[in-house]
């Protein structure tokens, strides 16, 4: 069983910016795809960004493209989401997934690709 624990979320003005991250506490983050998704009030959980196991590859959401940006560092078993012009469509649950890859680079963006998710952490957007 893979751990995945998310912080940095809270709250912002529209227009700002937060970075939230993802820490594999056990290690071995490099095994894995990883990704972000989103929860907001009401609404189905999707996709955010992606990134593929050694950060060579990333891909996003229309709807934050530009504006988000999806990282890693496997030295540390970390993946990070720096949130720029933050919009209050961006408010809800931000969680942290991961899967395996089997050595292939590439992302996932779909929610049945990943085996493990973090708790997800808060982010709320206020005009």
């Amino acid at each position: 069983q893979v751990q995945l624990v998310e912080s940095g979320g809270g709250l912002v003005n529209t227009g700002g910016s937060l970075r939230v991250s993802c820490e594999v506490p056990g290690g071995g983050a490099s095994a894995y795809g990883m990704g972000w998704f989103r929860q907001g009030p009401g609404k189905e959980r999707e996709f955010v960004a992606a990134i593929s196991w050694s950060g060579q590859y990333t891909y996003y959401a229309n709807s934050v493209k530009g504006r988000f940006t999806i990282s890693r560092d496997n030295a540390k078993s970390a993946m990070y989401l720096q949130m720029n012009n933050l919009q209050s469509e961006d408010t809800g649950v931000y969680y942290c997934a991961a899967g395996p890859t089997g050595g292939v680079e590439g992302v996932m963006t779909e929610v049945y690709e990943y085996n493990y998710w973090g708790l997800g952490t808060q982010v709320t957007v206020s005009s």
